[in-house]
């Protein structure tokens, strides 16, 4: 949503509250598309003795996988955006700040990265997740496999081998 500020500009206090809904299915991010609902966002543009400066709250839900057991999960995500905003172009430095290049300012260009850098790198199912077996596949929080739990790497065959012969002689 573009919102023209040249009414707000002139004002030493005024207010332009703003709500909208963004689709952001088509958005990838880590190889998935994980913006499977609607994006809402609701705010406002402020005027105080010329200084314009936009609040607000973004939120939706992200749909990811638990990253041990691969199970789909939908974990809500939110960000609060406080930011001012300045058509000062020495300014983009500063966090927060956003500069603006004409006399609108688009709501998803400032609250959609603020929801980004919310996404975690890796979500859990729960915080006691057992993952899915190394060896066969199966889901350690549903089943117990018979795999064996001490699986010596293939390129260290030849010590084990060792061990197991010095274990013999001893015997």
């Amino acid at each position: 949503m573009k919102i023209d500020l040249k009414k707000l500009a002139g004002l030493s206090a005024g207010r332009v509250p703003f709500s909208e809904s963004l689709d952001l299915r088509g958005e990838t991010l880590y190889g998935a598309k994980p913006f499977q609902n609607p994006v809402q966002i609701n705010g406002e543009i402020t005027s105080e003795s010329g200084v314009l400066r936009m609040t607000g709250t973004v939120q939706t839900v992200y749909s990811t996988a638990c990253a041990r057991c691969l199970k789909p999960l939908d974990v809500p995500l939110s960000a609060r955006v406080d930011t001012v905003l300045t058509d000062e172009p020495d300014a983009e430095e500063d966090d927060d700040l956003f500069v603006l290049t004409g006399d609108s300012v688009d709501t998803a260009d400032v609250f959609v990265p603020a929801l980004i850098l919310q996404v975690q790198m890796t979500y859990l199912c729960r915080e006691d997740c057992k993952g899915l077996c190394p060896h066969c596949g199966a889901d350690r929080n549903e089943v117990a496999c018979d795999c064996e739990s001490k699986q010596i790497d293939p390129r260290f065959a030849a010590l084990r081998a060792l061990l197991d012969s010095d274990a013999d002689r001893d015997n």
